[in-house]
């Protein structure tokens, strides 16, 4: 009876699967882990790294792989296609990060006012290499933010302060932001400022968010600012949080009953 021949298979195929699948699991795993805050964040950013390279490796060794099939006439076409799916599933969110990097302006702190930001006490305080230290706007970064963000704007309420320092409270709270300085009303000032901690909602990264609310007469006016904790590039994350928070305050503010 013949001796049945197997057909070779390209040695870089399973390389392209393993590495592949490693940088999915070992993604999933680390944004998991950093969301719920069993990871720090700089360890994290390591990770992520370590995920960028095992998808490029999971990439390369898939090309590598088509390449001996095609001039060797070897087997493993669907190990090394396996190998290449899930090593661009691993990249894709570095395509993403790629894209917000080149369509927004670099920088990692947005404001209303960006001439005159509401503080960050808390985070001043807190701030320690390598985090990003809170620094007073510059007028590069003025024209950048008016020119990116020209709808970012203050809003003005026809209620009192109490009433709005409630309702900023409340969606903070409602969004899981961390309040760190809920300062209360208090007559010998016509301004607030209500400080927390966001949180970006897939991998969890940190910012420091600051909310200064004016007595003006009859009205009350209102600033948002909101600053990344790591990085000089906020992939245009902070004025995306400004714009969703203020939009529903606007909400809240006009259409719930007062208690």
């Amino acid at each position: 009876m013949p001796a049945v021949l197997e057909r070779r298979v390209s040695s870089a195929a399973p390389w392209s699967r393993r590495f592949g699948a490693f940088a999915v699991a070992l993604f999933l795993t680390s944004a998991i882990s950093h969301r719920f805050r069993l990871i720090d964040t700089v360890p994290f950013l390591w990770l992520l790294g370590l995920c960028f390279l095992l998808a490029v490796l999971g990439l390369s060794t898939a090309i590598l792989a088509f390449a001996q099939m095609w001039r060797r006439g070897v087997g493993g076409l669907g190990t090394a296609t396996l190998g290449a799916l899930l090593s661009l599933v691993a990249l894709g969110p570095y395509a993403v990060s790629a894209y917000g990097f080149s369509v927004n302006p670099p920088l990692n702190d947005v404001s209303t006012d960006p001439a005159r930001p509401p503080p960050l006490g808390f985070a001043t305080a807190l701030r320690v290499p390598p985090m990003t230290p809170v620094t007073p706007p510059t007028a590069e970064g003025v024209i950048l933010q008016a020119e990116a963000y020209p709808d970012l704007s203050g809003r003005l309420y026809e209620q009192a302060r109490e009433i709005v320092v409630e309702r900023v409270i409340a969606l903070m709270r409602d969004r899981g932001w961390q309040v760190v300085a809920p300062v209360r009303p208090d007559d010998a000032t016509d301004t607030v400022v209500i400080e927390a901690v966001a949180r970006s909602y897939l991998l969890g990264f940190p910012s420091d968010v600051a909310v200064r609310i004016e007595d003006r007469g009859e009205a009350t006016y209102v600033d948002m600012r909101s600053a990344s904790r790591y990085g000089r590039h906020d992939l245009g994350e902070n004025a995306v949080r400004i714009r969703r928070f203020l939009s529903d305050l606007d909400e809240s503010v006009q259409t719930r009953p007062l208690l």
